[in-house]
């Protein structure tokens, strides 16, 4: 058997969900295989989800959107972490055997609806990052 599925899931796999693959694929790649998805995924990952990551020497520019329906029924999904409120209210059964405490619940901020200047919209985005990755930090030490 290969290493543990995660993943991540949000409503439109532009921003959070993105940010949160990339942080966990970068941090334990070696122990996880990662993956994200969304309930009704855009059509292309947030440029400044991009850029925010490239300033830590994550890049998530090959990243896609996809749509939760790839994942349905994967018995192989460990866990599945929800990083919106909206996600988690419609998020379906993904099998009979994932555990409900393996369903994990981190709601972030939508940066993508981030309102202001450049700046401030970039702020947004670093702020969301930044507690993506502190979530992410703590959860692999809570594992071991």
């Amino acid at each position: 058997m290969g290493k543990p599925k995660v993943l991540f899931l949000c409503t439109g796999n532009s921003c959070r969900s993105q940010m949160g693959e990339g942080f966990l694929r970068d941090m334990a790649g070696d122990k996880f295989e990662v993956m994200s998805a969304g309930m009704d995924p855009s059509g292309e990952v947030h440029p400044l989800a991009v850029r925010v990551m490239d300033e830590v020497g994550i890049d998530i520019s090959g990243q896609k959107p996809k749509d939760i329906s790839q994942f349905l029924g994967d018995e192989e999904i460990a866990y599945v972490i929800i990083v919106c409120d909206k996600a988690n209210k419609t998020c379906p059964l993904f099998s009979p055997t994932l555990a409900d405490q393996n369903r994990i619940f981190w709601p972030f901020d939508d940066p993508a609806h981030a309102e202001g200047t450049d700046e401030e919209k970039l702020e947004f985005f670093r702020r969301v990052r930044d507690e993506i990755r502190a979530k992410i930090t703590d959860w692999l030490k809570s594992m071991e």
